[in-house]
């Protein structure tokens, strides 16, 4: 895995759960990419390099995706239980 070049930011912390649960599942991001187009979610890879960083909100689409993709509670992404 690459190094972070930029600090990890502030504009959501979806983020982060979704960087652990996408290598969790041994996924990259142009799949991850791939699976939210194949539920309407358009999203490019650097606006999900955005997102895993915390520097782009997530929009509730994108939230209930994600959520579907990797088989975990929208509350879980959200940082509010195990």
């Amino acid at each position: 895995m690459k190094p972070r070049r930029l600090a990890l930011g502030e504009r959501n912390i979806v983020g982060a759960r979704v960087t652990e649960a996408r290598l969790a599942a041994g996924m990259k991001q142009v799949e991850l990419l791939a699976k939210l187009q194949t539920r309407g979610v358009e999203i490019s890879v650097p606006a999900l390099s955005l997102l895993e960083g915390q520097k782009r909100p997530v929009s509730d689409i994108e939230l209930k995706a994600l959520a579907d993709i990797f088989g975990v509670s929208a509350d879980w992404l959200l940082g509010r239980g195990e």
